[in-house]
């Protein structure tokens, strides 16, 4: 099972100081990945309630996000052999060509450590200040899923779809990794898991509270009839004291050994790799911290 870490790309830790000394760090100790995400704004007065807290609000510290794209090609060139990713790039903000020529090109530079995640996002704001209809979502993302892989596939690109058109062209770098860039996807409804099975690699859900609802997606990734890698992106949440026996715990939140045993569990489910996406101030203590729970599933 392959272990990464989140860069420090947003809030106060956003420094490029702090993004070269985890990235470094990270590919001394030897962790597979590194991973950043994408947020376009940060609304005075949002439309849409972010689903990731309890109270629909965005954390302040993503007032400063640093580019997803711009940061993993910073890294490139500050690393040699850890693998570079987005959890997620929400797709459908961008012209395709663009950020498939983008991708192609962290993939040259890297010599072939790129990692695409890709997601359709929720913010209706985001949406807005993008120029993209929030109707349709799942259509567009399944159109410019196919306009992504013909780029990096194909001599002459031609499509003629509903939302994207591109007239036959040559469109270059190709990127180095064959036959193309990998592709996951996050989300978990059934049409997402569709998208997967049709379009993609495999699926990169997020773990947060019980986790019964990623081993239901993997058990439904497997009636798709297709070899699809799991990448799940994790918050652990380190509590020093032990866990009193028979009391309830929240998956992936207690001591290093409550989690180990969590990660142990994914393993069991079906995940291949996973991402910790780690909030600790100290950019050392981040580093041990994914060390120590690297070696449960290493």
């Amino acid at each position: 099972m392959k272990t990464g870490i989140t860069l420090p790309q947003y809030g106060s830790q956003a420094t490029k100081e702090n993004v070269i000394q985890l990235a470094k760090a990270a590919e001394q100790e030897q962790l597979d990945s590194l991973w950043v995400f994408e947020r376009l704004l940060w609304p005075i007065n949002p439309q849409t309630p972010y689903p990731g807290a309890a109270d629909g609000n965005l954390s302040p510290a993503l007032q400063n996000v640093f580019d997803p794209m711009e940061t993993l090609t910073f890294v490139a060139a500050k690393t040699d052999k850890v693998a570079l990713g987005s959890c997620v790039i929400d797709m459908l903000f961008h012209n395709p060509v663009i950020l498939g020529r983008q991708f192609a090109t962290l993939d040259v530079l890297s010599q072939g450590r790129c990692i695409c995640g890709l997601g359709i996002g929720w913010s209706k704001d985001e949406y807005m200040a993008s120029n993209v209809p929030f109707k349709n979502r799942g259509a567009r993302a399944d159109e410019f899923i196919q306009v992504l892989t013909r780029i990096w596939t194909e001599d002459v690109v031609e499509f003629k779809g509903r939302y994207y058109n591109i007239p036959a062209s040559k469109i270059r770098p190709k990127p180095i990794q064959r036959p193309s860039i990998p592709i996951y996807l996050g989300g978990f409804s059934p049409n997402t898991f569709s998208r997967i099975a049709k379009y993609a690699n495999g699926w990169l859900p997020a773990a947060a509270g019980s986790l019964d609802y990623i081993e239901n997606g993997i058990k439904t990734l497997k009636e798709k009839d297709r070899h699809l890698e799991i990448i799940a992106l994790t918050y652990p949440q380190i509590i020093t004291n032990s866990s009193k026996e028979g009391a309830t715990r929240t998956p992936l939140t207690g001591t290093v050994d409550d989690i180990g045993k969590d990660l142990r569990n994914m393993k069991q489910m079906g995940i291949n790799h996973v991402i910790f996406g780690l909030t600790e101030p100290d950019l050392d203590r981040m580093i041990e911290t994914a060390k120590q729970l690297s070696k449960f599933i290493k």
